[in-house]
């Protein structure tokens, strides 16, 4: 499963409606998969939404660590073929970040994500929350 950037807001807070879902599928999960730019987007929508930015920036560094949690690195290939779906889904509001997640999950053959984005559906993936 794939910890995408709205499912790490509900799993790291509990005011968030689906929190409890959310730690639910998280402790369910073989080997979660985050990667990089998720761990950045992260830090943004905290301080977009006034939550504490320090409590953000310890949870994702510990999840880039934990050894449960796969972190991929995005490199510069799998960056320019991010690019490269935007282009093709000109008609969608997809992010670079969504792109990179829909690429991870095709290239290691994970259907599911810790999500409330209803672009992961968009793109035939299983949104989770």
């Amino acid at each position: 499963m794939l910890l995408d950037t709205s499912g790490l807001l509900c799993l790291q807070h509990r005011d968030e409606p689906l929190h409890d879902r959310a730690c639910s599928l998280y402790r369910e999960a073989k080997q979660p998969v985050v990667h990089n730019y998720i761990l950045a987007e992260y830090v943004a929508l905290v301080t977009a939404r006034r939550l504490p930015r320090s409590l953000a920036i310890a949870f994702i560094s510990d999840i880039a660590v934990d050894p449960n949690v796969r972190t991929i690195w995005v490199d510069r290939d799998l960056h320019d073929r991010a690019i490269e779906l935007l282009l093709a889904r000109s008609d969608k509001t997809y992010s670079v970040c969504d792109a990179v997640s829909f690429l991870v999950m095709r290239d290691r053959g994970i259907q599911e994500a810790l999500t409330t984005d209803r672009h992961f559906e968009q793109e035939g993936f299983i949104r989770k929350l």
